[in-house]
């Protein structure tokens, strides 16, 4: 069974899962570095999950 995109079922379980991946490993890549170095990429702590989020998009 295909949706209205021509996916099936497995391909949509196999692209979120794909994307969730991505995100975590954004996540905690950002999550490791220190507030100096986020500072110097312009990343506020708080917005971490706001760029791992646009990572999958």
């Amino acid at each position: 069974m295909r949706d209205t995109k021509g996916h099936t079922m497995l391909d949509t379980v196999i692209r979120k899962y794909n994307n969730w991946k991505r995100y975590r490993s954004t996540y905690e890549e950002l999550s490791s570095l220190s507030n100096r170095e986020l500072n110097d990429l312009g990343i506020a702590r708080s917005d971490i999950d706001r760029y791992a989020r646009a990572s999958i998009r």
